[in-house]
């Protein structure tokens, strides 16, 4: 299982999320993108109809249309309607039902790195999760801090 962890400093997460969706997709795999608050499932939504003008990144909010057929799924909760086995925690919340899946995106800003820190801490006695932190250079550019 690995988790990675993106720092998000220069990039904010409309740019960042949509990149990491559309390799998930092309890579032939499901992902599943949490967001406990409804109003942030709906930006999200709204985001991966329109992050690029020729883009199309087949998605949907849970419940919404057939969760199983979907993806990438917007859900409030870790629960993979979709079959996913990537999961993408989008609001700085760190939840242990990620682990059940083969890779987890954990995306953070500064607001919630206390929180992340403590999330970093706990996966390190987890045996068999393989921990990786992303942070952007200067340049924007992510590199692999840790």
């Amino acid at each position: 299982m690995q988790v990675d962890f993106y720092h998000l400093v220069h990039t904010p997460l409309e740019r960042a999320l949509p990149q990491i969706a559309e390799k998930v997709v092309a890579s032939g795999a499901r992902l599943l993108i949490v967001a406990a608050a409804p109003e942030r499932q709906a930006a999200l939504d709204r985001l991966l109809w329109s992050h690029t003008p020729d883009s199309f990144l087949p998605h949907a909010v849970a419940g919404t249309a057939d969760d199983t057929r979907q993806p990438v799924l917007i859900a409030g909760d870790v629960t993979p309607a979709n079959g996913a086995r990537h999961v993408a925690l989008v609001d700085g919340e760190w939840r242990d039902a990620a682990l059940d899946f083969d890779r987890a995106f954990h995306f953070f800003d500064d607001d919630h790195i206390a929180a992340a820190r403590i999330a970093w801490k706990s996966l390190a006695a987890r045996d068999g999760v393989e921990r990786r932190y992303w942070k952007q250079n200067d340049a924007g550019r992510w590199e692999q801090a840790a």
